[in-house]
C-alpha cells in the first residue's frame, strides 16, 4: 500500500521534512498547515518540490471548529474555507482534514453538524476537493469515530467522508468490540487513515495526543488490529503516520523518517500485508568488541576478570580475549565513522567503548536480508583475501551488529580470521556473556527498541524508570525467549552525563562470591557500595550467617523475584565501559533494576 507521513511528525523546516520523507521511501506526505505558513516557499514551489522528490500531497490539515456553530460563525467559517480551498488548489492537494469541533460555540446538535458539513463539502467540491471528517478524542460533542461517521452518513454528500485516526480511536477504546463498528463504514467513505501508537499512561488525553504519540510498534496500542478492521471495511488509501512527539520534533529529520518508514513496514507485516524476509532470531552472543586508543587499561581489567588473550586477527589490530564461552575483542585500530556512537547532547565518543556486538545467527545471510529490507544500513567491511565474509548492520545508535557463526559447519566462521596465541581460554569464574547494556542517544530510545524487536526478532519487555542522582534513567530490555541474548537498552538521565552514557558487559557466573574474590585478588577493583544499602537488605530479607557480611565486604548487590534470586557486582569504569559479574539462581528474569539507583550513585561518587 502507499505510505505517507505528516510533516508534523518530523523536525526541521518544511523543505528538510520533505527531503527526509522522500529519502526514507515514503510515497506521500500530509502537509501540516503550520509548516506551510512558516515556509518561505510559495504553495506552487512546495508543490514542485514534492513533485521533484516523487512525493504526492495526500492531505492538507487541519481545519478546525467548522461544524455545529451558530449561523454568523458558520458564515465566517465558509469564508475561511474558501480561502483554504483556493490555497490547496495552488498546492495541488485535493483532500482536507476537518477535525471535530472543540469550540465553546459548538452546539450538541448532530443535524446541524451534518447540514453545515454538507455545505462545506459542497463548497469543497467546487474546488475539486474532498473533506475527511475526523473525531478528536477530546472533541466537544463528537469524540468517537462512530459518532463522526453517523454525522457524515446523515449529511450524505459525495465529497464528504471520514478520517480514521488510530490514536483517537484506541485512546478511547475499552476493548476489541469497540472496533467492530468500523466494518459498518463503506470503504469508499473512509477517505483517509492516520496511524500512531502511544504508551498507556494515565494522563489528560489532549496532552497524551500532542506530546506522547509514537510510531506503530513503539507503544501499547493494537494498531495492527485496528488496521485489519479498516482494511476489511474496504479502505484502499494510503497508510499515513500522524505522530505528535516532543522528542521527534527535536531529533534529526532523516533518521526519524527512516524509523517511521520501518514502523510501517513492520505494521504491514503484522497486519498480513507485507512480504518481508522472515525474522532470524539470534541464539547467543558470539563476542563483544571494545574499541580503544590504549589497550593497556582494558587488558589489565580483562586479565583481572580471568580472561586470557588467546588470538590475534591476521590483518587488523584486534585481539581476542576468552573465558569460558565469553569472548571480548579489543580493537586498537581507528574507528570508522559508522562505528562511532551518535554523539548527542555532548555524548563523548572517545576512550574505550563498546562499539560492536557479534550475534550468533542460525542463518546470517537471511538475517542480513531482513535487516536490509527494514532499512538497516548494511556496513561495508575492509576484507583481506581469506577473511570470513561477515554480514554487519548498523543499529540506530551506530553500534555494529555482526550476524555471525562460531565453529558451525557450513557457515563462515569469524574465528577463522584469528591466529591462535599461546594462551588458552581460561576456565575462570565467568561462563558466558549474560547481557549487554547499551545506552542510547536520548532521542533514539524508542527507535532502538523497535529496531531490535523488528529487525532482530527479539522480545521487548516493559519499560522501567530508574532514579539517577541527577535525573531519571529509562530502560527497556529486549531478549530471546530463552535468555540466550539479553540487551537492556537505556537512555541516560542527562545528555551530557558521563556515567549514564557508559555501557557495560555482564558476565554470567555460577558463583559470584568466588568470582569477585578472584577478581580482587588479581588486583581488580570492585565498585564500593554504601553501608546503608546493606542495612536495608538486612531489614528486607533474611540471610544465612555471614552471607550479608560477605556481600558488604565485596560490594555484591542482591535482588529476588517470583522465579529466583540475583546477585551481582560491578567493576570500576574504564573509558566508557565497565563489567558486571552476575549470578542467576532459580530462573530469575530481571537485571537487578531495584539496585540501579545505588549503583548509579556509587559510580557518580567514584568518578
Amino acid at each position: 500500500m502507499r505510505t505517507s507521513i505528516a510533516t508534523v511528525s518530523l523536525s526541521g523546516s518544511l523543505t528538510e521534512k520533505l527531503t527526509a520523507a522522500a529519502r526514507a521511501g515514503f510515497d506521500g506526505v500530509e502537509i501540516f498547515e503550520n509548516d506551510l505558513l512558516a515556509s518561505p516557499l510559495t504553495p506552487e514551489e512546495i508543490r514542485a518540490r514534492c513533485a521533484d522528490l516523487g512525493l504526492g500531497i495526500d492531505l492538507y490539515q487541519p481545519m478546525r471548529d467548522m461544524e455545529a456553530v451558530p449561523a454568523g460563525e458558520f458564515a465566517r467559517t465558509l469564508r475561511r474555507a474558501r480561502a483554504k480551498f483556493a490555497l490547496m488548489n495552488r498546492l495541488g492537494a485535493d483532500l482536507v482534514l476537518v477535525c471535530s469541533s472543540v469550540s465553546p460555540l459548538a452546539e450538541d446538535d448532530d443535524a446541524l453538524a451534518a447540514q453545515q458539513l454538507y455545505e462545506l463539502a459542497d463548497l469543497a467540491q467546487d474546488f475539486g476537493i474532498r473533506v475527511a471528517y475526523e473525531a478528536l478524542a477530546w472533541g466537544r460533542h463528537v469524540s468517537t469515530y462512530d459518532h463522526a461517521w453517523h454525522i457524515v452518513e446523515t449529511a450524505g454528500h459525495p465529497a464528504l467522508g471520514t478520517c480514521l485516526d488510530s490514536f483517537h480511536i484506541l485512546s478511547r477504546s475499552r476493548g476489541p468490540k469497540d472496533l467492530e463498528g468500523i466494518a459498518d463504514i463503506p470503504g469508499e467513505k473512509i477517505f483517509f487513515l492516520q496511524l500512531a501508537d502511544a504508551p498507556l499512561p494515565a494522563m489528560d488525553v489532549l496532552q497524551w495526543s500532542r506530546h506522547h504519540r509514537r510510531f506503530p510498534g513503539q507503544g501499547g496500542f493494537d494498531v495492527a488490529g485496528l488496521l485489519r478492521h479498516v482494511l476489511r471495511a474496504g479502505y484502499d488509501g494510503p497508510l499515513s503516520l500522524e505522530v505528535f512527539n516532543d522528542v521527534f520534533r527535536q531529533a534529526e529529520a532523516g533518521p526519524t523518517a527512516v524509523d517511521a518508514r520501518r514502523s510501517l513496514l513492520l505494521l504491514q507485516e503484522e497486519a498480513g500485508l507485507g512480504a518481508l524476509p522472515a525474522p532470524v532470531v539470534p541464539t547467543g552472543v558470539a563476542f563483544a568488541e571494545l574499541v580503544t586508543p590504549d589497550a593497556e587499561p582494558v587488558s589489565a581489567l580483562l586479565g583481572s576478570l580471568g580472561f586470557a588473550r588467546t588470538a590475534r586477527h591476521r590483518g587488523k589490530p584486534v585481539e581476542l580475549w576468552e573465558q569460558g564461552e565469553a569472548r571480548v575483542l579489543v580493537n586498537t585500530g581507528p574507528a570508522l565513522p559508522h562505528t562511532r556512537l551518535r554523539a548527542s547532547g555532548g555524548t563523548p565518543t572517545d576512550g574505550t567503548r563498546l562499539a560492536a556486538v557479534g550475534l550468533e545467527s542460525p542463518d546470517p545471510a537471511a538475517a542480513a536480508r531482513r535487516a536490509e529490507a527494514l532499512l538497516a544500513p548494511v556496513l561495508p567491511r575492509r576484507r583481506a583475501a581469506g577473511d570470513a565474509p561477515l554480514d554487519a548492520v548498523a543499529a540506530p545508535d551506530g553500534t555494529e551488529l555482526f550476524l555471525c557463526a562460531t565453529h558451525r559447519p557450513g557457515l563462515p566462521d569469524w574465528r577463522a580470521d584469528f591466529e591462535d596465541l599461546a594462551g588458552t581460554p581460561a576456565p575462570g569464574a565467568a561462563v558466558r556473556i549474560d547481557h549487554l547494556s547499551l545506552t542510547q542517544p536520548w532521542h533514539h530510545f524508542d527507535e532502538a527498541v523497535l529496531f531490535h524487536r523488528g529487525v532482530l526478532g527479539l522480545d521487548a519487555q516493559e519499560s522501567v524508570d530508574v532514579a539517577d542522582p541527577y535525573g531519571l534513567l529509562r530502560s527497556r530490555a529486549v531478549s530471546t525467549a530463552d535468555g540466550g541474548v539479553r540487551i537492556p537498552l537505556t537512555v541516560g538521565a542527562a545528555p551530557a552525563d558521563a556515567t549514564a552514557h557508559a555501557r557495560h558487559i555482564a558476565l554470567a557466573t555460577d558463583d559470584v562470591v568466588a568470582a569477585a574474590r578472584r577478581f580482587t585478588e588479581a588486583g581488580g577493583r570492585l565498585l564500593p557500595i554504601p553501608a546503608n544499602y546493606y542495612d536495608d537488605l538486612a531489614a528486607r530479607y533474611e540471610f544465612a550467617d555471614g552471607e550479608l557480611e560477605t556481600y558488604r565486604e565485596l560490594g555484591i548487590l542482591y535482588d529476588r523475584d517470583a522465579h529466583g534470586e540475583f546477585r551481582h557486582c560491578y567493576t570500576h569504569t574504564v573509558g566508557r565501559v565497565f563489567f558486571e559479574l552476575v549470578q542467576r539462581d532459580g530462573g530469575y528474569r530481571g537485571y537487578g533494576a531495584v539496585n540501579a539507583p545505588v549503583r548509579l550513585a556509587a559510580q557518580h561518587a567514584a568518578r
